[in-house]
């Protein structure tokens, strides 16, 4: 039985284990005070030295992600988890300890649950998208130099050689978000480094389709014919169409992000009344549902990142609690309001995100913390964090 063939896909993310954000959680980043992982392993690496950040990386992967983790997504209900690798795992790039050990544990882990995994690569050298979960914020020249092209088909590779015959493997994802013209001139990710980010452009799907061609025959070689290979949609969806068909591929998906509040970036949103908010959401997931729907006609489609936020919590919570639901007086209503709200967006997401073969939530904990945490500020930069964390979500019954 193939998971997203045979059973639908219910999953999530581990991410900020292997692939720090310093967003989900800014503990690794305080000393060095950088913005993504790549300038923090810099600079840590300069300050100190490269064995003590291999240390306080150790010490965070180590508490992080355990096999109590495991056995609680097992336990409800969840059947795969997807987990960010970055280019640096087999630790033989400078400057960048590996932690390919770790994604060893995950394996074992996943045996003793009953878990599938989807290794996701989730950064390139150069970076693939300028985001900070590509490693380097500001960055986007991956896909300019041959050497470094190379460079993440021989890690995706080698991940394939290692883990082939492990049971749990379900999928490899070949490269996390490649970044389309609309989305990175949409989008303002500054550089720490000008010269550096200088020439940074998107990845255009030429040479991305040409990439994907290479990585498949690589993967395809060395998997076992079950095991899935996915590529990310590269935020054109509707431009693919047949084209894995075309060119031959079997055991292939396709993965498709959709965020409600990326989508709320765009001005027109920030216009929109709160009473009109949710029908454009409404409309908004619709219109991602019959995408995907026309996608799949000719090769699995899957939402390989999604969850509840959405601003539309904040402007009413805002709005109708005076104080922001700060105090206790206003706090019941400000928990209604979220609990309302997060709990109608999550039931039209699950129901459109039903016509793919299956959907993963980004991500299951950000703070590193297992036990529900009240939230005593609504408006606090903390509780916007709770709908990414799936934790959460669980304990506040955002979603049922």
């Amino acid at each position: 039985m193939v998971l997203g063939i045979d059973e639908r896909i219910n999953g999530v993310n581990l991410g900020n284990w292997l692939v720090l954000e310093k967003w989900m959680d800014p503990e690794p980043f305080v000393r060095t005070a950088e913005d993504d992982e790549i300038w923090m392993h810099r600079t840590h690496g300069a300050l100190w030295s490269e064995r003590n950040l291999a240390e306080e990386l150790r010490r965070h992967r180590d508490a992080y992600i355990t096999l109590e983790d495991f056995r609680i997504i097992a336990d409800h209900g969840l059947n795969l988890v997807r987990i960010p690798v970055p280019y640096f795992i087999f630790g033989d790039w400078p400057g960048h300890p590996g932690c390919v050990a770790y994604l060893d544990r995950a394996f074992r882990w996943a045996r003793e649950t009953g878990l599938k995994i989807m290794i996701d690569l989730h950064t390139v050298p150069g970076s693939q998208n300028g985001f900070d979960n590509g490693g380097l914020t500001g960055v986007c020249k991956w896909a300019q130099n041959p050497d470094l092209v190379e460079y993440a088909l021989n890690v995706l590779e080698r991940l394939a050689r290692r883990y082939r015959d492990e049971p749990t493997l379900h999928s490899i994802e070949v490269l996390n978000e490649p970044v389309s013209w609309s989305v990175f001139h949409g989008t303002s990710n500054t550089a720490k480094d000008v010269r550096e980010a200088s020439g940074s452009t998107h990845v255009p799907l030429r040479f991305l389709k040409r990439f994907y061609c290479d990585a498949y025959t690589r993967l395809r070689a060395i998997l076992r014919p079950e095991t899935i290979i996915v590529f990310h949609d590269g935020f054109r969806l509707g431009r693919w169409r047949d084209w894995f068909v075309r060119e031959g591929m079997r055991g292939v998906m396709l993965d498709t992000h959709i965020y409600l509040i990326m989508a709320e970036h765009f001005p027109l949103f920030r216009m929109i009344p709160e009473r009109w908010m949710m029908s454009c959401y409404r409309l908004f997931v619709r219109w991602n549902e019959r995408r995907i729907r026309r996608a799949a006609r000719y090769t699995p489609v899957i939402v390989g990142e999604w969850c509840v936020a959405n601003n539309l919590v904040n402007r009413m919570i805002a709005k109708h609690s005076g104080d922001g639901g700060r105090s206790e007086e206003n706090a019941m209503h400000s928990a209604s309001i979220r609990g309302s709200i997060y709990r109608e967006v999550a039931a039209m997401q699950r129901k459109a995100w039903s016509v793919s073969a299956g959907q993963i939530y980004w991500s299951y904990q950000l703070r590193g913390n297992r036990d529900f945490l009240p939230t005593i500020d609504p408006q606090s930069d903390t509780s916007r964090l709770d709908p990414w964390d799936f934790t959460h979500v669980w304990h506040a019954g955002w979603m049922v």
